[in-house]
């Protein structure tokens, strides 16, 4: 419609029908202007009579990224030819937070708009440099939370769950959320970690036992994450991704290090034997609690430091309580939706309590298999740390030596038939495993889920598309340098993509999403900039509480006018056709 008008004015300019004095002049049929008034951007754009304006075509940005706009809160309009336009002059008010202080903001306006005698103006645009006072702005990072909220986007619906009121609804649905979540890269690992601590334990183990050291796990892994993700809602920060550095990372490798050489039986970690004994007796007296506290305390750690994951309802809750100060009934929700993430874990421990082999030759073999799992959970945190050359060479050498230790190159003695003949065919998988990882490894592949991807035909087509999926994204690490990049692409698509080295959901989009051909083909009329936290520096950490992200991954997206598209922000992995069905909606 918009475009037959435009024609229609043409057509009367060209024969003289219009009259040349009929006409207004731009600034005679848009008269904007702007003000600072108590922490608000106002803008008002007089109409001329017999003069309209685009709702779509209105838009409003500051220059200066030091100052924060929030959402234009628009006047009714009216429909006009299949338009939405304003008829009469409106105001519009937006809210001002600050990233840090300014003594004045550039504030762009740009529009358009038609008369109803037969003439649509050409786009707008005007400045307006206006005197503001910074100190007495909102922090943007206190804010954030409420510009996020109702647009629609997974998280937001989390969060209205809130808005309900039953208590007994929103603590049952996030249980859900907590089973949901159970078996994720961000649960799993823990799995191998409590058996293990169950196994160590050594004689006098039951299935109460077992369950009551699960139970103490679970709690102390719940209380962490509920700590975290108050602090993190309430203040912006991120307790987690402060954890992932290569220091704590290291440290914590190393602890699983010594308790595998200690299963090995190289070496037994305890107390001086006078004082072990005086704990022993005086646990058996408390009905055997013992290892209890160290139980506790790994529990803790393992929730902060092994699984540093940001999912849709852990995003909701954050956003409820950064909102509503309400750390309350958000913390409830969080240690709810954690025991449901350990409910597995509860299970691990019985059956773990129940089946473990009595003392004998097979707790020795049990000790050592855990053993192994101990060091592939020291290589599985190093990787967040580490290339992705030495990470493949470390999983090759921990299968090559495991298939070692299980006679892979040894000749059976006795009959084929007997255990022995298992644990060698068992070591000769084990050894291939290892042998097609320092394959890839020699051939260039960097992904030991695909080792082999350099020598198959599928494996070229992947290996194609993370090429270009690493190529066409550009590195941000800063508001600053993402403002630059966004500038530079006006009138494009633009996805943005939060990711860091250490965070296991980000690798997975990287190699199972991303690098999905049909995927890269939807992507492709995108400009893909990525939004690297790695190093959670300050620059990063005001990044990502500008967009309301706790933590990766996260992807947002953009319009060709630089708004972002909030009810399509992803939080949280999402498989390729998912992630494909997301996109071709945008």
């Amino acid at each position: 419609m918009r475009y037959i008008l435009i024609l229609v004015a043409m057509y009367f300019s060209l024969f003289g029908l219009g009259g040349s004095g009929s006409f207004l002049m731009p600034e005679d049929a848009f008269k904007p202007s702007a003000e600072v008034k108590e922490n608000k951007l106002i803008v008002k754009i007089e109409l001329a009579e017999s003069i309209y304006l685009y709702k779509d075509k209105l838009s409003i940005s500051l220059k200066d990224s030091a100052i924060v706009l929030g959402a234009i809160n628009y006047p009714a309009s009216v429909d006009h030819g299949g338009e939405q336009v304003f008829t009469k002059s409106i105001v519009l008010d937006m809210p001002l937070t600050k990233n840090s202080d300014a003594d004045e903001i550039v504030a762009v306006v740009k529009y358009q708009g038609c008369s109803e005698k037969g003439l649509c103006y050409e786009p707008l645009e005007n400045e307006f440099t206006l005197k503001i006072d910074a100190s007495k702005l909102e922090q943007a990072s206190a804010v954030v939370a409420n510009e996020t909220t109702n647009s629609g986007s997974e998280t937001d619906a989390i969060t209205d769950t809130f808005k309900s009121g039953n208590i007994s609804l929103i603590l049952l649905t996030f249980f859900g959320f907590g089973l949901l979540l159970a078996l994720t890269p961000c649960v799993f690992p823990m799995i191998p970690i409590l058996s293990s601590i169950i196994v160590s334990q050594g004689e006098g183990m039951t299935a109460r036992k077992g369950f009551m050291l699960s139970l103490v796990y679970v709690l102390a892994m719940s209380m962490a994450y509920t700590m975290a993700g108050v602090l993190a809602g309430l203040f912006g920060g991120n307790i987690q991704a402060s954890l992932q550095n290569p220091w704590v990372l290291s440290a914590f490798a190393a602890i699983f290090v010594i308790l595998a050489i200690s299963m090995f039986g190289f070496f037994e970690i305890g107390l001086p034997s006078s004082l072990q004994s005086k704990l022993s007796n005086t646990s058996n007296k408390a009905g055997n609690k013992g290892g209890f506290a160290g139980v506790a305390v790994m529990g803790f750690l393992s929730a902060l430091i092994v699984g540093p994951c940001v999912a849709p309802p852990l995003a909701g809750a954050l956003v409820y309580i950064g909102q509503t100060g309400d750390a309350m009934l958000g913390g409830l929700a969080l240690f709810v939706m954690s025991l449901g993430m350990g409910a597995p874990l509860l299970l691990v421990g019985i059956g773990a309590g129940k089946f473990m082999p009595r003392p004998g030759g097979w707790m020795t073999t049990v000790s050592k298999v855990f053993g192994v799992i101990m060091l592939a959970i020291a290589i599985w945190m190093l990787a967040r740390i580490l290339p992705d050359s030495i990470s493949m060479l470390l999983w090759a050498l921990l299968l090559i030596i495991s298939s070692v230790y299980l006679g892979v190159f040894e000749a059976l003695k006795d009959d084929k038939r007997s255990w022995n003949a298992l644990f060698k065919g068992l070591g000769v998988v084990i050894f291939m495993l290892g042998a097609s990882l320092l394959l890839g490894l020699l051939s260039g592949a960097t992904n030991p889920l695909n080792p082999l991807e350099k020598f198959t035909s599928a494996g070229v087509v992947s290996t194609s598309s993370v090429s270009v999926k690493t190529n066409s994204f550009t590195k941000v690490h800063s508001i600053a340098e993402l403002d630059a990049v966004l500038a530079k692409n006006k009138g494009k698509k633009i996805m943005l993509d939060f990711y860091a080295d250490w965070c296991t959901s980000c690798k997975e989009l990287e190699h199972n999403t991303f690098s999905n051909a049909d995927v890269q083909n939807a992507l492709s009329s995108f400009v893909l900039i990525q939004a690297d936290v790695t190093k959670n520096s300050a620059d990063e950490k005001a990044l990502s509480k500008k967009y309301g992200v706790f933590g990766p991954p996260a992807i947002l997206f953009f319009d060709e006018n630089l708004e972002e598209i909030k009810a399509k922000k992803i939080f949280g992995y999402k498989p390729p056709q998912e992630f494909l069905d997301h996109i071709n909606s945008i």
